[in-house]
């Protein structure tokens, strides 16, 4: 169960971009993490990238200038981050059931931060 949470601003062609609003991207995605049953403790799907407290900063991760999470940040003033449940892009339908299970308690805290 590698799983990852990203949250936005994701960079610049000179890397990460702290935004304004990093504390709040950071208590967001530490407010998932820690309340799933084993996001926070970071491991990646190869076992060897890990995720500090089970998050990391999109460009940390994936660079990418100008994807939709910078757009809605910057012009729809949203919050945007990316949840990654499986190292298996489309995972199995008998699996849903155990994700739904594993990610409920924390989308539950997750979404009382609103």
């Amino acid at each position: 169960n590698e799983m990852a949470l990203s949250s936005a601003v994701t960079g610049t062609s000179q890397g990460y971009s702290r935004s304004p609003d990093d504390d709040v991207f950071i208590h967001l995605a530490k407010t998932y993490s820690f309340n799933h049953a084993s996001m926070y403790k970071g491991t990646g799907c190869d076992n060897r990238q890990t995720f500090p407290e089970g998050i990391t900063n999109g460009y940390s991760w994936y660079q990418l200038e100008g994807g939709m999470q910078d757009y809605n940040y910057i012009w729809g003033q949203c919050f945007e981050i990316t949840l990654e449940l499986s190292c298996c892009k489309y995972p199995p339908e008998d699996q849903l059931e155990k994700f739904w299970q594993e990610n409920k308690a924390a989308l539950i805290e997750y979404i009382k931060q609103v």
